[in-house]
């Protein structure tokens, strides 16, 4: 099986920051299942980052503030902090999709143990895919090499590749041992390129 053909480009020859993309079709339970990952992961020790891709215009910042103005008259970007918290707003107005390779180079100087990538199931890295029959999409581990595990309501049976794990959506826990497992496997992954086989 080759690997899926993509316009998106993401160099991980030497990337020391592992990453793991959560692909899913839309209704299958993405962020319900971040959510109830990441203070798991969290109390196994992992500092994690996630990037999130939005399919619409979206703002963080309130017309009429401070921020939201100096953003309109052209600071580009804008990073705004306090004691609690800090954003950093940019437009991005000549972009056709959102650069992931730029992403992750926002979050690398924050030093995440792991990085979850959320919706950018088009691009070129390793992934835990998300089914469930009901949704009525196709399973996109047979046309992706990048998959390395899958996650599916424990009822349901399905064949998948040779290599590619099989986990258990209703198990929070197992995936999250899974996913804590991550950065160890990642240092000696191989790329699916050419042929290459899953690690």
């Amino acid at each position: 099986m080759d690997a899926m053909t993509t316009p998106f480009t993401l160099d991980l020859d030497g990337e020391t920051l592992p990453l793991l993309g959560i692909a899913a079709w839309s209704g299958t339970g993405k962020t319900t299942l971040l959510e109830a990952l990441l203070p798991r992961l969290r109390s196994r020790g992992l500092k994690v980052a996630v990037i999130k891709h939005a399919h619409h215009s979206f703002d963080v910042d309130q017309p009429g503030k401070d921020s939201h103005r100096l953003r309109e008259a052209g600071a580009t970007p804008i990073l705004i902090a306090s004691r609690a918290r800090l954003a950093l707003m940019m437009e991005t107005p000549d972009q056709e999709e959102a650069d992931l390779a730029m992403l992750v180079d926002q979050v690398r100087p924050l030093t995440p143990d792991l990085v979850l990538v959320e919706g950018f199931k088009a691009w070129p890295l390793p992934k835990l895919e998300l089914y469930r029959k009901a949704v009525g999409k196709p399973l996109r581990v047979m046309e992706d090499d990048w998959i390395r595990a899958v996650a599916l309501p424990g009822d349901e049976t399905l064949t998948l590749p040779v290599g590619v794990d099989r986990l258990d959506l209703d198990d929070i826990d197992a995936i999250a041992d899974w996913i804590a497992d991550w950065p160890r496997r990642w240092s000696h992954m191989t790329l699916p390129r050419d042929g290459a086989s899953r690690p």
